[in-house]
This record gives C-alpha cells, structure tokens and sequence, in this order.
C-alpha cells in the first residue's frame, strides 16, 4: 500500500520575501485554487480573487486549475504573493459598464436641466433621427445587459477595481461625448437624409442580430464543458456563416453596429468612438486567433481575426 506524500508549501511576500504563511501536509493534487484558499484562511482580508502566486517573482501567475505536484517544486515549495486589490465578478463590470452609457444617454435626450440652455430644458428634437438614434442605443445597452445576465459565461471570475473605474470612465465619458452631440438643439441630420439613415438602420439591425448570435454559438460551445473543447464553427443560423472567415465574428458586428450608427447620426464623436473600438477589439481579436491556431492543429486557415480576407 503506496503511502501519501505531502507537500509544505510557503508563501512569501513578493516585494519583502517575508514569509507570510506556511501550509503542512498539502495534498499533491491540490490545485492553486486550493492553496488559496488555504492561504485566505489565515488572512481572511486576502479573499482568493485578490491573490496572485508564482513559482519567482518575474514569472507569470500560477493558474488556479494547475495541480501541485505537476509543477517544478520539491516537496517543500515556495510561492509568492501578490496582492491584486479588491476585485469585481465579470458579470458586475459588464452590468457598470452598460447601466451607465444607458442611463447618461438618456439624460441627454431628455435635456434635463442645465445640460444645454434652460430654454431646452425637457423639450425634444424635431428631427426624428434623433429619436431613432436614442432607440438604437437603448436597443443596443439593453441587448448587452440581458446578453450578460443570461447568455454570457465569463472564464475570468473577477477584475480589479481600479480597471473597472478606468472602463466605466472610458465607456461612460464617451457615450455623454456623443449624445451631447447628437441631442444638441443645434444639431443638423444626415447629408442624404432619409436614405442615409435607413441604410445605416437596415445595417445597424442586422450587426446587432449578427453580434447576439454569435455570443449565443459561444455560450453554447462552452456549455458543453472543458472535456469537448473545440474552436467555434457555423451553424444553421447565416449570423454565423461569418465564422467562415473569421475567428472573432462578434467583434466584427459589434464593430459595424458602431459605424453604423455613426453613419446614421453622421456625427463625428460616434466615429472616432468606433475607431478607437475598432483599435481594441483588433487586438483582442488578434490574440484570440493565435490563441486558436496555437491549440487547434487543424483550424482553418482561411479565418482571419476580424476583417475577412484583410485582418
């Protein structure tokens, strides 16, 4: 009968090297989340989310699904902490950063007191693009807030606070930018009026379908666990046809519903809104296609990140 080896295992502190705990008789096939949350019994202040552990101070943090005794370390190991400061779940970043564009742009379509003159104060626009435009946007925050609290599944359980203040001020900040703008009494509608704003409708629509389609494909593939994990394909659904071309379709819609409505309101804050969305989503979308062809052998290589055929 094989006898249990156990592991001891210290942790320091990253900048100081003070020991700050000592854990006995670990299990080998205890995982970083478990020595967590060993840890955080010690120091209940330093809840699991905050923590990060590595093997060396310059090295990356250690994965909570990683298993102990596969890692390079004796039976005595030594890790070291990282405080990552208070944390929030995923699916309240997600809820902060789409409440908030709502709600502000809102209380510009509305010209509540003091934004513009008094004058305006609670009276509307005669342009009906206006009116639409404040449909599109509500349609396209509510979308995500429903898509976050009952479709999306986050593979990352938190994020630090102070991230989530500089994304709400980015998402929040732009979206009073634009609405100032675009419910301004002075505003003027569209070059090529009606015709303008209905082919940018028509696309808005259809980028909006695209996108909740997409992340649908997604929540369903990894609803089948880690066990079959697989790359993304197409589905009956023609929203997913893009697939075919490219890794990150929901980016690519997301990214036409912005120049759409950009065209539609034909004001200048919205397009530099969807660039500078365009510039972010690109990189995410980059490292999600190395990520792909780097863990599928045979993922095919017609598929770029985000622009078929270009990008």
């Amino acid at each position: 009968m094989s006898r249990t080896t156990f592991f001891e295992v210290r942790v320091l502190d990253a900048k100081t090297k003070e020991q700050l705990c000592f854990l006995d008789k670990v299990e080998p096939y205890s995982t970083i989340g478990d020595i967590k949350s060993l840890f955080h019994k010690s120091h209940p202040h330093w809840y699991p989310a905050r923590q990060a552990l590595r093997l060396d101070p310059k090295e990356k943090t250690l994965r909570d699904d990683e298993i102990l005794q596969s890692l390079p370390v004796g039976t005595t190991a030594t890790m070291y902490f990282r405080d990552l400061g208070p944390q929030l779940s995923w699916t309240m970043v997600f809820l902060a950063e789409c409440i908030g564009p709502l709600l502000t742009y809102l209380l510009f379509y509305c010209r509540v007191p003091y934004i513009y003159s008094n004058r305006y104060a609670f009276t509307s626009s005669p342009h009906p693009v206006v009116t639409l435009a404040c449909a599109c946007h509500t349609f396209h925050y509510m979308k995500r807030l429903i898509e976050t609290i009952f479709v999306h599944r986050f593979s990352h359980g938190t994020m630090p606070l102070r991230t989530i203040v500089r994304n709400c001020a980015y998402y929040w900040g732009f979206s009073a930018w634009l609405a100032y703008y675009i419910n301004h009494p002075l505003y003027t509608p569209p070059s090529y009026g009606e015709l303008q704003v209905n082919y940018a409708l028509v696309i808005f629509v259809m980028c909006e379908l695209g996108n909740f389609s997409i992340h649908l494909t997604l929540n369903n593939l990894r609803g089948e666990g880690p066990k079959a994990r697989r790359f993304p394909m197409p589905t009956k659904n023609p929203f997913t046809w893009l697939f075919f071309f490219v890794s990150c379709p929901n980016y690519t819609y997301e990214v036409g519903a912005w120049v759409s409505f950009s065209i539609m309101t034909q004001c200048l804050p919205v397009a530099l809104y969807a660039l500078l969305g365009f510039i972010q989503m690109t990189i995410w979308a980059k490292g999600k296609h190395r990520a792909y062809s780097r863990e599928f052998k045979d993922y095919p290589s017609l598929r770029m990140a985000i622009i078929p055929l270009i990008l």
